[in-house]
């Protein structure tokens, strides 16, 4: 089955998501100047998620990439709450009294933040008041502490990513009439998602992460070639850190145990994430929920006890927060799911994002047509863009990424038949030979950052 070019543009420009900062009198004093996500999913429907807001309350934008795994369902509420548990993290004590008195009155909120999402971004809209009431018991904690919050960004979103996992291992517990509700805990709590999250205000860059996922900074050089500065450790068992953390965690009679098959417990590639309570849970407890949420199905999906069982919990959504400090040769920031990683070296994907913004750059002024317009004129502009070939026209630099992690050949070109081959793969197949793909690029603003340096010399 052959796919036109135009077909395959279609298939993956559908997710396609930009924003761009809006400037202030005609100054951009956001160091974010726009960013640019887009997914392709090889699951049916795909678990990853993404998300992007500004923080109304503090300064400062976050995004998002969330990889979830035996199901979307924790991926979909991490992604949706996440980001409202980092902004509460942060604010002033007086704008959380602020915000209680308005609930404990009745009275229209502060919004917290003000997202930037796709169309086609889910959300559990029937949970939505429950989510809400579970984060308004975490400010209220963090008011009762009777001191003023006072996090740095590291604890802020340490606390953050601990609190919410706390949250879906106690919701699932909590006795529920309502069966939607009941359902959904279920399955977000025995499904499971690694979070990478970046947090970007003025110069300050912090980068949380938990599990697989990766954020990588591109940086220009003196010299006028790229570099790739990773900002994240893969939380799995091909890194030595996270093999010798497991190891301090057990007793001695579970080393070899500990990692089987390159997984966790032989079960679970990341070695971090959210949710997948049954690598957390003592097998008292998951008998217990299980019995008690009285639905047979759920009973059968959830009842597996991993072999080598022994001392829980196994697994942490606890992050490693990344600070970095930008620089004027900090040109953007990737973030993507394996999905991406699989396929493209950190050092390839930066290349790919500064040889298209190069190019872009060079293509702006082409479009000014010389006067009189023959046809060998239009003939020679014609040939120049050909031989860019299409890629060179995707606006979306995620959807550029995308289309050379699936279709680039040995040469690192993309092969158009590769490419619709892997496009048109059946659904039994495709997990074979790609995983969903997400991927959100941060474009910095050199201006901002470079007065930032004049200014505070």
């Amino acid at each position: 089955f052959q796919l036109s070019p135009s077909q395959i543009n279609d298939i993956l420009r559908a997710g396609e998501l930009s924003h761009k900062i809006l400037a202030l009198n005609g100054k951009n004093a956001n160091s974010v100047l726009r960013f640019e996500s887009n997914q392709l999913a090889s699951n049916t429907p795909i678990e990853d998620r993404r998300s992007a807001a500004t923080c109304l309350q503090t300064k400062g934008m976050m995004f998002g990439v969330f990889d979830g795994h035996a199901g979307s369902a924790c991926a979909q509420a991490v992604s949706e709450r996440l980001l409202h548990y980092i902004a509460v993290s942060l604010m002033s004590r007086q704008t959380l009294e602020e915000i209680e008195l308005a609930v404990e009155c009745m009275k229209p909120i502060l919004p917290i933040l003000q997202w930037h999402k796709h169309p086609n971004d889910a959300e559990y809209r029937e949970i939505t008041p429950q989510y809400f009431e579970n984060l308004r018991v975490y400010w209220q904690h963090l008011l009762d502490l009777d001191t003023e919050p006072g996090f740095s960004l590291e604890e802020a979103m340490t606390c953050a990513f601990k609190r919410l996992d706390s949250d879906i291992s106690l919701e699932v517990q909590a006795p529920q009439e309502n069966e939607l509700m009941r359902n959904v805990a279920l399955q977000v709590a025995f499904s499971g998602a690694t979070a990478c999250v970046a947090h970007v205000d003025g110069v300050h860059l912090h980068v949380a992460n938990t599990g697989d996922c990766r954020a990588v900074l591109g940086v220009h050089e003196k010299d006028g070639t790229w570099s790739a500065l990773p900002l994240t450790r893969d939380h799995n068992a091909f890194d030595e850190f996270e093999i010798r953390r497991l190891k301090r965690e057990h007793p001695r009679s579970e080393e070899k145990t500990l990692f089987v098959n390159d997984r966790l417990l032989g079960i679970l590639m990341p070695s971090r994430a959210f949710g997948d309570v049954q690598l957390k849970w003592s097998k008292e407890l998951q008998h217990s929920v299980l019995e008690n949420s009285c639905d047979v199905e759920a009973l059968n999906i959830y009842q597996y006890v991993p072999p080598n069982y022994y001392t829980p919990p196994y697994l942490t959504a606890e992050p490693e927060v990344t600070y970095h400090k930008l620089r004027g040769k900090d040109k953007f920031l990737v973030i993507a799911s394996d999905g991406l990683w699989e396929m493209l070296s950190n050092e390839k994907v930066v290349k790919l994002v500064g040889e298209h913004l190069t190019e872009l750059s060079v293509q702006k002024p082409q479009l000014a047509f010389q006067k009189p317009v023959n046809l060998g004129y239009m003939h020679s502009l014609l040939l120049q863009r050909k031989t860019r070939g299409i890629a060179s026209l995707d606006q979306n630099i995620a959807t550029h990424l995308i289309r050379h992690a699936i279709g680039s050949n040995e040469y690192g070109e993309v092969d158009q038949e590769k490419l619709a081959a892997m496009l048109t793969l059946p659904e039994d197949l495709v997990r074979m030979y790609r995983d969903d793909i997400t991927i959100t690029v941060v474009y910095f603003n050199a201006e901002t950052i470079e007065n930032y340096y004049r200014n505070n010399e």
